[in-house]
């Protein structure tokens, strides 16, 4: 049997047998993303709302911003947490520097943009179809942002998961921060590229099997969500002719 054998075989057999330390580590990886996305989705999320109904004179400017973000790689973001964290930082009273709290703080950040940018696409879309019927109820700016987006919940809801994609699956920001150390702040991409560069490919591998798992289980609940918005939309025109 090869080694690639071998490791898949004993990888599989890791997950199976329900491996303490395999899921710890998974455990922690979806409690830091699912506290991020919680924290950076909030605020994003009403900040991208407004942003797709306010009108003012610096707006492609901060759209051109909003959308650079995106693209500002994980390692950048930690680096920025960390000397924000660091003893000499303005933050570094906290005492957050290598702990879970660090790891939240740096995914709420990447995960901010991603939010923002998209629910303003998104409610930019219905304000462009349903804007006037609520302007000529007399719903002002925040109102309007509030009631688009939560008609568009179910497309909203897809932002979130794109979200949680972007910060389970990152490891530069989390390495900075967070220090990888075991059985503290080692999540599951951190652990892959340890275990990786160590030689232990069995962990990696059944790491892999369960992140890649879980985004398909996510993925696999928003399309559920958007067949049954689909259904719902269909029913209602039927009911309707």
């Amino acid at each position: 049997m090869s080694d690639l054998s071998v490791s898949l075989v004993t990888a599989a057999q890791l997950i199976v047998d329900g491996n303490a330390s395999l899921f710890a580590i998974v455990e922690r990886s979806l409690t830091v993303s699912a506290f991020a996305v919680l924290i950076g989705g909030a605020v994003g999320l009403l900040f991208g709302a407004w942003l797709g109904v306010a009108r003012y004179p610096w707006r492609p400017a901060v759209l051109v911003v909003l959308n650079s973000l995106l693209a500002v790689p994980s390692v950048v973001v930690g680096l920025l947490v960390y000397l924000l964290l660091s003893r000499t930082g303005p933050l570094g009273f906290l005492g957050w520097l290598f702990s879970f709290p660090a790891m939240v703080f740096a995914q709420s950040l990447l995960v901010l943009p991603v939010v923002m940018a998209l629910t303003r696409q998104v409610v930019e879309s219905a304000e462009a179809t349903h804007g006037e019927q609520w302007r000529s109820l007399g719903a002002g700016t925040l109102a309007r942002a509030v009631l688009l987006a939560f008609d568009e919940r179910h497309a909203l809801f897809m932002v979130f998961v794109t979200a949680f994609s972007r910060a389970i699956t990152e490891v530069g920001a989390v390495m900075i921060v967070g220090g990888n150390i075991d059985g503290f702040t080692r999540v599951m991409t951190t652990a892959i590229a340890l275990e990786t560069s160590k030689g232990d490919l069995p962990l990696a591998l059944a790491l892999g099997f369960v992140l890649l798992a879980v985004m398909l289980t996510l993925h696999g609940l928003a399309a559920l969500v958007q067949y049954a918005k689909d259904t719902h939309k269909r029913v209602d025109a039927e009911l309707h002719l």
